[in-house]
């Protein structure tokens, strides 16, 4: 038996999208929770990123790889792990690695190391050689504040340099860049993320179900969102088709005449 196809609910693109992306964390998973996940949820992901340094540790990233692969999901190194490799003088070690066991995607951030915009943009042109790029904008610690225009030109910046998408900061709690330490979204950060990338190019960290309906209600249902859940996949989705009550009412105005 098919899905059901008998409600009025917002398009969406099928993969590969180009709006509406959904990006996954993946704190260490295991490779039967991975497969899990992409049996309840794979139509609705379309970036993976094992998060931290977590795949230089994983004993089950091969597996892990070839079911992202057999899946049309994009596999992506945390900008943490590139970090520390940067930080090592070990970048290209990192990506020669990266490339050997099956990544497509890097992420390239400078959220924690002592790293000017212009050496970001040195190491997005090299791994744009071999990999999708998605560079991160902000900072990791709590007090150390991005102003509004820096978003914008940072944002900006790394797209000029070759990355395919931004990523703006939220972390995995979803309480810094574009979050107050309450969870709260940051709207003028927001607004300065969009004025340097445009909405087909950024995506939104928004772990916490507040901040994922706060932008479907703002940008609509094709609002590119990262740092989701795995166990949040295709709840993620609910919200996007007006299937939960937090969209009930927005949903209707996405609807065709």
């Amino acid at each position: 038996m098919g899905r059901p196809d008998f409600l009025d609910l917002p398009a969406r693109q099928d993969k590969p999208r180009a709006a509406g992306l959904t990006h996954v964390l993946d704190n260490g998973a295991s490779a039967v929770h991975t497969e899990g996940t992409l049996a309840a949820a794979e139509p609705y992901i379309d970036v993976w990123k094992f998060g931290w340094g977590t795949a230089y540790l994983d004993r089950a990233l091969p597996a892990k790889l070839d079911l992202l692969a057999l899946n049309d999901v994009l596999a992506c190194i945390g900008g943490t792990l590139l970090e520390i490799a940067w930080a090592q003088g070990k970048a290209a070690d990192c990506l020669a690695w990266a490339r050997e066991v099956g990544f497509g995607a890097v992420e390239v951030s400078r959220g924690i190391a002592a790293m000017t915009i212009a050496e970001k943009g040195e190491l997005i042109r090299a791994a744009e050689r071999s990999f999708v790029v998605l560079s991160e904008v902000g900072r990791k610690d709590p007090h150390d504040n991005l102003s509004p225009q820096q978003w914008t030109n940072e944002v900006a910046a790394d797209l000029d340099a070759g990355a395919r998408w931004v990523i703006a900061e939220g972390r995995e709690s979803g309480s810094v860049g574009l979050y107050s330490p309450d969870g709260g979204v940051r709207d003028d950060i927001v607004a300065a993320v969009v004025r340097g990338g445009g909405l087909e190019r950024v995506l939104f960290e928004a772990p916490r179900k507040v901040q994922q309906s706060w932008f479907i209600h703002e940008y609509g249902p094709d609002v590119n969102l990262a740092n989701i859940a795995m166990a949040d996949a295709l709840a993620l989705e609910t919200l996007r088709r007006g299937l939960r009550a937090d969209t009930f009412e927005l949903s209707r105005q996405w609807l065709p005449a």
